[in-house]
Parts: C-alpha cells; structure tokens; sequence
C-alpha cells in the first residue's frame, strides 16, 4: 500500500517537473529564511547581552541633580550634589556588594611631544571590579593609593596607543592637565558601551 502510494507520488512529480521544482523551491526558500531569522535574532540578543555584560549586568549607577542657570539647564550629573560619605551609606546596605565613588572630565594626556584628549575617572580600587575590567600590564591600583591621592595613573588602550605608540607605558610619567602621574598599568580593552563612548 505504501509503496504503490509512493510510487503514484513519484509518477506525479515526474510527469509535472516544473510545479514539483516550483513547490520544492518554496520549501528551501521557507526554511532557510526561518534559519536566517532565527540566526539573526540570537546574534542581536547575544550582542545586547555582550554589551550589558561589559557595562555590568549587575551595576547601578546613582547620579547627582541636574543644574538650571539663567535659563539654560544641565543634564543629570551636572550638580555635584553626592559625597563620599553618601557612597559609603550605600555601601552598607546588605544588597550592595562594592560601592565605588567616582568623578569624571575631559583631560589632555600629555606625554613628551604627544598629547591625547581623553576622559579621565577618578575612583576607588573596586571600581576595576565593579566594572569587570581586567589589567593587561602592571599592576591596579590599591585602596591606600586611592585614599591617600597618590597621583598613579591606569591607561586605557587606545590613549596608550597614541601616547606611546609601541613603547610599554608602564612606570612612565604622564602630564594629566599639567600634573604629573606615574602610570602603574594598563587596563584591557572594553570596546564601545551602549551610549557610543569609547573607554580612554
């Protein structure tokens, strides 16, 4: 029975080629676009992850209020209203794991002949953690280092790339707006985050 419906089948597409090429065609095209699709989703969906992942898929980050003068208003974070003593009240509440304050501005980097506008971040030593951000040569920064304001300096990729081209930064000097900084590692490169800001 099998067989002879099998064979009638096989008659069927033989005598109509051209409809059978047709409806086999659809077939593929079918599902190698659901293939596709699929494909593409996950791409994206791994792509977003990648980045909140590289931001901190765990991270909060508090800012201060914003600024009005004369009319003309400041984004969140214009008005300095947060101190240290309100990161370390964050820091002991049971939810929070590390608590890093920091503070954020455009700097020249000035080494020898060459200088490179850059951002520059002022924090405590978990902020490398908070963040998942590796150190690729040299050494991180500790506690006492932050605490104390010893001028030691961590560079991103790309400003050692134009400040030192293939020369190792490490234990160099640096002028950061005309104060000198020793430079005690180099951090790993973090690519672009979700706003469009390349990491210094």
């Amino acid at each position: 029975m099998i067989f002879s419906l099998l064979g009638e089948a096989l008659a069927a597409m033989a005598a109509n080629r051209l409809r059978t090429f047709l409806t086999a065609l659809g077939i593929l095209i079918g599902v190698a676009a659901v293939v596709l699709m699929v494909a593409i989703g996950q791409g994206t969906q791994k792509q977003v992850s990648d980045s909140i992942a590289a931001m901190g898929s765990n991270l909060l980050i508090v800012r201060s209020g914003s600024s009005s003068h004369g009319g003309v208003r400041g984004g969140a974070g214009n008005l300095p209203t947060l101190t240290v003593m309100d990161a370390q009240a964050i820091g002991q509440l049971s939810r929070a794991a590390l608590v890093s304050p920091t503070v954020n501005g455009s700097v020249q980097v000035v080494y020898g002949p060459n200088n490179w506008n850059t951002t520059a971040t002022g924090a405590t030593a978990d902020y490398l953690q908070i963040r998942d951000w590796p150190v690729v040569a040299g050494r991180a920064f500790s506690e006492s280092e932050a605490s104390s304001g010893v001028r030691a300096a961590l560079m991103g990729q790309e400003t050692a790339r134009q400040l030192f081209g293939n020369e190792n930064p490490v234990g160099k000097s640096i002028r950061i707006q005309r104060s000198p900084f020793l430079v005690i590692g180099v951090l790993g490169s973090k690519g672009q985050s979700l706003g469009g800001a390349q990491p210094g």
